[in-house]
């Protein structure tokens, strides 16, 4: 190739880096284009990693699949994931066995060894929920996706992202994740305190900060002229793609400005003011507001690892927007014979899988290469006990969403006799590619969870 054709080739070529500068300086993240398939990042694209964790278990006869592991069908509960069957695993027969093991009550453990695989902290810091007189510390080791973030964050703004939905105690029964013993991370409840973190200069003082929002109305406005000059260098999907990408995030910043638009028929605060980030019927604006977040934070790569936590383990939330009157926990407690309130729970699970499939719907319309981001990315659904009747840590129910860029073989429904969760963690790993041959506490590891990965 001549000199004149490799500088015209490059010309048509984006690194994967490309940002499109607004006013002030302020940068935007593009999306993967086609033209960027010439730089070396974009030769393979990235694997992320995401937990979508909600808590106080399930009802399994909803939850459960039925028929064989390549040909089943989705129960009550996960019906919503039936659009996106064939990029899941669905997982029975798992055990938590490490939440058998020291300190805490049921749902102290399940939550701080949910990603962890390690018994909690010996400490006096937080009461059992159901022995006030008895006490514990917090988690007591490194959390999967801590640790993924740890090898897979830097070439990221952010290691990773946590993200909560009315989580808003700090104690053990609402830290998911963990940098390492006694570390928690905290998960942002506020979608505007999110949004600054991914797209504004954290050192900012409040005056700063309330200055550089103002000017956040106007990068869409000020980044066009760049848009524009880029725009005569793609080719037409990759304009409709770019295109897409702005006004995904156009959305995003109406929706934080003018709270109206976000709840429908939410009590929302008066057009212009702040969304009470904690008012129980703002549940479903909040939840939807930082999923699309979590998204943009992918698709832009602000990010390779995230999270997003429902609430806290025992938290009092009443599910209105179902027509319920009664908290989720009060419910998960009730007789199992109690058909009404049993329904009741199913008509949960179902809602929470909705807001997965959600979440499936707009990493699936990002494309990337032939695939789409979903395709790339490992999606984890979990949560802290199998059922709330019981508060078993044993058969939980697990959903694993996405390709991991082919490091999963979906479509199936597969069953486990009472396989440690420690090997899943392992396998998430794998997946991941990370090469680890154990997690958490090796007491209850025993190796890679077999049958996952591709």
């Amino acid at each position: 190739m001549s000199r004149a054709a490799q500088r015209r080739a490059s010309r048509g070529r984006l690194d994967r880096r490309t940002f499109l500068r607004g006013a002030g300086g302020l940068a935007l993240a593009l999306p993967f284009l086609d033209a960027m398939a010439g730089s070396a990042s974009a030769v393979d694209f990235p694997k992320r990693f995401v937990v979508f964790f909600t808590g106080l278990g399930t009802v399994k006869e909803a939850w459960q699949p039925t028929g064989t592991e390549a040909s089943f069908e989705l129960g009550e509960i996960l019906a919503p994931l039936s659009p996106y069957r064939d990029k899941l695993l669905v997982v029975e027969g798992i055990d938590m066995e490490s939440a058998y093991h020291g300190p805490g009550d049921s749902h102290q453990q399940g939550i701080g060894q949910a990603l962890t695989g390690t018994e909690l902290q010996e400490g006096t810091l937080f009461p059992y929920a159901c022995n006030p007189a008895a006490r514990v510390g917090w988690g007591g080791g490194i959390s999967v996706d801590q640790f993924l973030a740890a090898r897979l964050g830097d070439r990221t703004k952010l290691s990773s992202i946590e993200l909560g939905v009315q989580v808003q105690y700090a104690n053990v029964s609402s830290r998911l994740s963990y940098l390492g013993p006694g570390q928690p991370v905290p998960p942002e409840d506020d979608p505007r305190a999110a949004f600054d973190r991914l797209f504004l200069d954290l050192s900012a003082d409040p005056a700063e900060l309330a200055r550089r929002r103002v000017l956040r109305r106007r990068v869409l406005g000020g980044v066009m002229e760049d848009y524009g000059a880029l725009a005569r260098e793609l080719g037409g999907e990759d304009r409709r793609k770019l295109e897409q990408h702005l006004d995904a995030l156009n959305d995003i910043e109406q929706r934080l400005d003018v709270p109206a638009l976000l709840g429908g028929a939410c009590a929302l605060p008066a057009l212009g003011e702040p969304l009470d980030v904690y008012a129980n019927d703002n549940f479903p604006a909040i939840g939807r507001l930082q999923t699309d977040l979590l998204a943009m934070a992918l698709a832009c790569d602000l990010t390779r690892v995230a999270s997003i936590q429902w609430s806290a383990t025992q938290a009092g939330k009443v599910f209105t927007w179902l027509g319920q009157s009664e908290t989720h926990h009060a419910l998960s407690h009730s007789n199992i014979g109690d058909a009404e309130k049993q329904q009741q729970l199913v008509d949960i699970g179902r809602w929470q899988a909705e807001q997965l499939a959600y979440l499936l719907e707009r990493l699936d319309a990002v494309q990337e290469g032939t695939g789409t981001l979903l395709d790339n990315t490992l999606v984890l659904w979990c949560t802290d006990i199998s059922e709330g009747q019981s508060h078993s840590r044993r058969d939980m129910p697990y959903v694993i969403a996405g390709g991991a860029g082919g490091a999963l073989r979906t479509g199936r429904f597969l069953r486990y006799a009472g396989d440690p969760h420690n090997n899943l963690l392992v396998a998430l790993c794998n997946a991941m590619g990370v090469d680890v041959s154990t997690f958490g506490n090796p007491a209850y590891c025993t190796g890679v969870l077999p049958g996952l990965l591709a």
